[in-house]
């Protein structure tokens, strides 16, 4: 059910905050380039990228234009690498790898590990099959890879505060077969392969103010000193970003994690940014605007924290949105769709795109 408000209610709370007067005068002249915006004003700005950029030419064009960094989606998942028994299946991520090399961007490995996303031939081993195939897993993959990338999401959403599990995290096979020692596992079975990529720690809905993302901050935090305590090569820490409004948010409390996230000696990556909106109004201009304030608002707090260098969406276009591809699967024939990035159905600039250049811009980096 979406949320009833009219038009006028929505726009004149927006006007309050001098948004949508800004959305509708932007600053930025046609073909600037976001990723440049971005490198102006110190961050790097980049996006995930679906195999779909192999043959829509002109959302290619896209990442080419405004990407300075691209993760990938699926291609390094170990449900696309691994999907069955026998060899490995590295085509989508060499292909993503050589697009990004023949055009100077560079890429971001996603993911190693997850509890999630393993096939079930792997699920279906037994304790000790599984700990040897993640051992050798880790490194083959890692060495495949060593060097070619600018950083790899080595272990992604260990915490989920529903599982129940001691110390809020997320159950699933790995950690089954090793209890919570499957992180620290595998970044330094990572390591044995790789010495030179960055590696990072990437979690989901700590801008949540609930029990949910503070319990997350809470064990984030915790897992971060144990890494480092214990000597493993933690680079980065990813926070997801996949803003949704139908959760509290509370900008200085997130502010505050955030900067005791940077205490711990650790860069700061946005690295799945975009703007949930079901929530908001069928309307498309309402709804446009309320995405973009909500983006800017956020990005407004965490661009000021020196520890953040990087601002990643989760595709760049909404038609090829993961909400979109459930909307669609929901209902093939569903008239309202999902509007989360910065750039709508027909690659045109959204009003999110002039707030994200607005937030690189309010937040130069000396």
């Amino acid at each position: 059910m979406h949320v009833k408000i009219s038009r006028r209610q929505a726009m004149s709370l927006l006007a309050g905050a001098g948004v949508a007067s800004r959305i509708i005068t932007p600053s930025f002249a046609a073909g600037e380039s976001l990723g440049a915006i971005a490198a102006e004003n110190g961050f790097v700005f980049g996006a995930a990228a679906g195999p779909v950029i192999d043959k829509d030419a002109a959302y290619r064009a896209l990442y080419t234009t405004h990407a300075r960094i691209v993760t990938t989606d699926v291609a390094m998942k170990m449900g696309t690498i691994a999907p069955q028994p026998g060899p490995k299946r590295f085509d989508s991520a060499d292909r993503l790898l050589k697009f990004c090399a023949g055009n100077r961007i560079p890429m971001r490995g996603h993911c190693l590990v997850w509890n999630e996303w393993v096939p079930a031939w792997i699920k279906n081993m037994s304790t000790s099959e599984r700990q040897t195939f993640f051992d050798a897993y880790v490194e083959e993959v890692a060495a495949r890879y060593a060097g070619k990338l600018h950083s790899w999401d080595i272990v992604n959403e260990p915490f989920w505060p529903g599982h129940k599990a001691p110390g809020g995290y997320r159950l699933g096979p790995w950690y089954d077969a090793f209890g919570t020692g499957y992180v620290r596992r595998a970044f330094e079975r990572a390591a044995i392969a790789d010495k030179k990529t960055k590696f990072v720690l990437n979690e989901a809905h700590t801008e949540r103010d609930d029990d949910v993302g503070r319990a997350i901050r809470v064990g984030l935090l915790r897992l971060v000193d144990e890494l480092k305590d214990a000597g493993v090569p933690l680079h980065a820490v990813g926070l997801q970003g996949h803003l949704q409004p139908r959760y509290p948010h509370d900008a200085a409390r997130f502010a505050d994690f955030v900067h005791e996230l940077a205490e711990r000696k650790v860069d700061i990556y946005i690295t799945e940014f975009d703007v949930r909106d079901d929530t908001f109004p069928d309307d498309i201009p309402t709804r446009d605007a309320m995405i973009a304030d909500t983006g800017e608002k956020f990005l407004n707090t965490v661009l000021r924290i020196p520890a953040v260098k990087m601002v990643v969406a989760w595709e760049l276009s909404d038609h090829y949105s993961f909400y979109t591809d459930a909307a669609k699967k929901k209902n093939p024939l569903a008239e309202r769709l999902p509007r989360p990035l910065p750039f709508d159905d027909d690659n045109q600039r959204k009003p999110l795109w002039f707030a994200m250049a607005r937030a690189f811009r309010n937040a130069k980096k000396a």
